[in-house]
């Protein structure tokens, strides 16, 4: 089975990347964004990977996106449960799992964060769904960003109550 940086020298290789000139590349970038648009996998024209792994998550887990503007979740169950949505894809210059920052956490705006944890080539690492109750004590607070900062690591995914969901999300 290929490595994932096999995996993207491949796609290198095969759409002759290095033939392109930057603006071409650039080009090319924004071109997949509005494709992936059209194919209502992203929202936005920002970084893909959060909205990638909402598409992901809720497609996967049968939940409802909320709006863009909803405060502090990304999607609702059927029952009414509230989901705030995270992910990071690592790389090769950045192997952190640090989440983007999860801001009044005290107004519990969600019951469960789900994680995803990306390859450089976008293929699960690993996922999980995380209690709400679970998230301060595995956070560090920044005063700089004024927000909590979660990392999904291997021992998060050990403790009681963490629902792990790699292979139901890389279905």
């Amino acid at each position: 089975m290929p490595t994932p940086e096999e995996n993207l020298e491949r796609v290198r290789t095969r759409l002759k990347l290095s033939e392109l000139s930057n603006l071409e590349l650039l080009q090319g970038y924004a071109a997949i964004l509005r494709e992936l648009r059209d194919r209502e996998i992203l929202r936005s024209s920002n970084n893909p990977v959060a909205d990638y792994t909402e598409w992901l998550v809720c497609s996967k887990l049968s939940l409802t996106l909320a709006t863009k503007s909803t405060k502090g979740h990304d999607a609702v169950s059927e029952d009414g449960t509230r989901y705030e949505i995270k992910a990071r894809r690592i790389t090769t210059q950045n192997s952190s799992t640090q989440f983007s920052a999860i801001r009044k956490l005290e107004e519990r705006h969600f019951e469960f964060l789900v994680g995803v944890v990306f390859e450089p080539d976008f293929s699960i690492r690993y996922a999980a769904q995380v209690p709400f109750q679970l998230i301060e004590p595995n956070s560090r607070f920044s005063a700089h960003a004024n927000a909590h900062l979660f990392s999904l690591t291997p021992q998060v995914l050990e403790q009681p109550g963490v629902i792990e969901l790699t292979s139901r999300l890389a279905a």
